[in-house]
């Protein structure tokens, strides 16, 4: 491979709290690491890959120069925007006017959400739900209305109209997310899936915030299908929203951006954007999209992609010879992998709260899925060197899940 995705990185010290092990959630706080094992950072969601080179180049050249006064977006900050959803996924008509700074898909999701829907109003989303979808909008006093996605005949999750339907009317819902790739699932929906939901959406004015953070991580060689282009309709009626921080390992850096069509729509998003008088960007994020968003970019992506559909397919193919009572789907993006362990802790005897300590005893920091609304679940980080992969799943082979 051209790219570097075997070296193991040491983050401590670097401000780094997947490898400085800060802000677990929940009872995993009192977990604590036994001597003899080191850590292996399997929770939050970052990568522990070195970015690729085109970022810190960009970075170092920029920083080279001592002024570090007001600026604006420069026309190569848009242009590459829009050569880079061109080329990845297809996308025309793109311009200029249609994409915005956000400081976070998070705070662009809450600025949407003011501009579709009342403080107090209902919102529709799916579970298992993304933490950050939770507490974001929770804490600005919206009620999330969830859908549960169910599994089909062949396993795969999918979304259940019939009951989005019922909660849209009963609740009186005309606000609803996506989460496109699926997070924590890491489904990467289809067309047609899309255009039924979107015309679900259509048929009952629900607006449609469209997180698309994940869209670059693809496993397997899938597609991603922008929510917005599925039909003229759900190109008006959808905010979407995009950054390279998950794609590039970028989140320390803040930097986010929309994409709306609708210029109604765009101008009530960024009035709610600009109350806070702190939604500007960083010159320097700015040097790190030009960078990521390059051919080098490009290239670096669809080696990462391969290296996490390898590092998946052993973890998948790891838990299915040797985890009894573990499930799971197999996700088609992103690099997270969402295990039920319902059935393994009911045969065992073991709550969820021991499983995942015993896990966290052998140095595997893993995350508690509870936050996720999975009962039962853990969600585990595979963006990381695949040897780390498999000292982690050996751990938890010898020490948690089959320990004598």
């Amino acid at each position: 491979m051209r790219f570097d995705f075997t070296t193991i990185m040491d983050r401590r010290g670097k401000d780094s709290i997947a490898a400085d092990c800060k802000a677990f959630p929940g009872a995993l706080a009192d977990a604590a690491v036994r001597e003899g094992f080191d850590t292996i950072p399997m929770w939050v969601a970052d990568m522990n890959f070195p970015t690729v080179p085109a970022v810190t180049e960009a970075i170092i050249k920029r920083a080279s120069h001592p002024a570090f006064g007001y600026f604006a977006p420069t026309d190569e900050y848009f242009d590459s925007i829009i050569r880079w959803h061109k080329k990845r996924n297809g996308v025309e008509g793109l311009s200029r006017e249609h994409i915005g700074y956000e400081n976070g898909v998070l705070g662009g999701v809450v600025s949407a959400a003011a501009a579709m829907t009342p403080r107090g109003g209902n919102i529709l989303v799916h579970s298992p739900t993304y933490i950050g979808f939770t507490g974001s909008l929770e804490n600005c006093g919206y009620r999330l209305v969830r859908s549960p996605l169910v599994k089909d005949s062949e396993g795969i999750w999918r979304m259940d109209l019939e009951d989005m339907e019922r909660k849209i009317v009963s609740e009186k819902i005309h606000t609803a997310i996506l989460c496109s790739p699926h997070n924590p699932l890491g489904r990467v929906w289809e067309k047609e899936e899309l255009l039924e939901a979107m015309e679900l959406f259509k048929k009952h004015d629900v607006y449609v915030i469209s997180d698309e953070i994940w869209s670059d991580l693809l496993l397997y060689k899938n597609r991603h299908i922008p929510t917005q282009s599925v039909s003229e309709d759900a190109r008006r009626r959808t905010a979407a929203f995009y950054a390279p921080s998950k794609t590039f390992n970028l989140a320390g850096l803040v930097g986010s951006y929309h994409v709306i069509y609708n210029k109604a729509l765009r101008d009530r998003i960024e009035k709610e954007s600009s109350l806070s008088h702190y939604n500007s960007m960083n010159v320097l994020s700015m040097h790190a999209l030009i960078g990521a968003y390059s051919e080098e970019g490009e290239a670096w992506v669809d080696e990462l992609c391969e290296v996490l559909s390898e590092n998946m397919d052993y973890a998948c193919n790891y838990i299915d010879e040797h985890f009894k009572g573990v499930s799971y789907a197999r996700p088609e993006g992103t690099y997270m992998l969402f295990l039920d362990c319902s059935r393994w802790c009911e045969d065992n005897g073991v709550t969820i709260d021991e499983l995942q300590a015993a896990g966290i005893e052998v140095g595997v920091i893993w995350q508690d899925g509870r936050p996720f609304h999975g009962p039962c679940h853990i969600r585990l980080n595979l963006a990381l060197p695949l040897s780390r992969v498999k000292e982690a799943f050996d751990r938890l082979d010898r020490f948690v899940f089959n320990r004598e």
